[in-house]
């Protein structure tokens, strides 16, 4: 029993230092002494904590960093390529990589850190690799929504009483309305589904001119008892800080994903894949969850463990990237179609 033991903490030790980035890179990367992130997240909660984590564990590589959305940092990638001025190493965003469209301006690369992690968290390609997850769901102002009138369902949405009373963003993107076609289409079948959508749409939900977390301070300030599609870590912040909100495990949830990718032809390549080696280690990956960002790595937990499916027993529809690049086109036009 004592051998077997033995054999296995070796194995598990070995297949440890096998995530761990090999001295060669290290030492490469070193050379090359810095790296360029472009990012969407927030700087001040988490690109800046990165940050200093990496440099401290590898001195000597300097990172260099810019936030903006998905489509500017997209636009910023490609008139770098044309005016041959490549800038960037890596970059992050749900939907950044696929705005890009011309494949050689991403660099293909199986991050070691990532071997263990579920087909769906990864290209098959290696031109992306989940960093984060997003959870979208429902919540409500607990002021406002008394505990028996609280909707558990998708259906319970329909009842009258909450006509013209439920928020959501005026993004149309998988984090939006758009997405919340899809969950319903997947989730009911294409017939039922458009039926509900078109009962749903007679509840008039309010558009807010903002981002989802915009909406959810909406109904927190109590201007709406209701809104879809706000992110549940969201809902988990604000409650914390005393806020009079709470999310609801209307099932499935949908899921999203924030992806980082190495920019093709980048001028510090192997930084470039340490940086992404680090983000996607146990330590990256902690270092999200402690800074509030739901870590991708499906063996480590959120801050509050119940924001992931296993540890708060929900059900999701997963959003893969390419069906974003693919199918958002048709979720968009029905929900033009319905709500416009």
């Amino acid at each position: 029993m004592r051998f077997v033991l033995l054999v296995a903490l070796l194995l598990f030790g070995r297949g440890a230092s096998a995530a761990e980035p090999d001295q060669a890179l290290i030492d490469a990367a070193r050379k090359e002494g810095s790296v360029v992130w472009y990012s969407t997240l927030i700087i001040n909660q988490i690109v800046r904590p990165m940050v200093d984590a990496f440099e401290a564990k590898y001195p000597g590589i300097k990172v260099e960093y810019s936030r903006a959305a998905s489509s500017d940092v997209a636009l910023k990638i490609v008139n770098e390529a044309r005016a041959r001025r490549v800038q960037s190493d890596i970059f992050d965003g749900a939907n950044t990589v696929f705005l890009l469209r011309d494949p050689r301006l991403v660099t293909s690369y199986a991050p070691k850190a990532s071997e263990a992690w579920p087909a769906d968290l990864k290209s098959k390609d290696g031109t992306w690799t989940a960093l984060n997850i997003f959870y979208w769901t429902s919540a409500y102002n607990t002021n406002l929504v008394k505990p028996e009138d609280v909707p558990k369902t998708y259906e319970d949405l329909l009842d009258p009483k909450w006509k013209g009373k439920i928020a959501w963003t005026y993004d149309l993107t998988s984090g939006g309305p758009p997405g919340f076609v899809h969950n319903i289409l997947s989730t009911m079948g294409q017939e039922k589904g458009m039926a509900y959508l078109r009962t749903f749409a007679e509840q008039e939900p309010v558009t807010i001119p903002g981002a989802q977390r915009v909406v959810l301070d909406h109904v927190i300030s109590g201007e709406y008892p209701l809104c879809v599609m706000i992110l549940n870590y969201h809902a988990a912040i604000s409650m914390k800080a005393g806020a009079p909100v709470q999310w609801l495990k209307m099932e499935p949830l949908l899921q999203t994903m924030g992806l980082v990718s190495i920019t093709g032809n980048p001028p510090h390549p192997n930084a470039a894949r340490l940086m992404v080696e680090f983000m996607l280690s146990e330590e990256g990956q902690k270092l999200l969850a402690d800074n509030d960002y739901i870590p991708a790595h499906p063996g480590v937990p959120a801050r509050i463990p119940e924001l992931k499916p296993d540890a708060g027993g929900f059900k999701v529809n997963l959003v893969t990237p390419e069906m974003v690049r693919d199918q958002a086109p048709e979720w968009t036009a029905i929900y033009k179609d319905l709500f416009r």
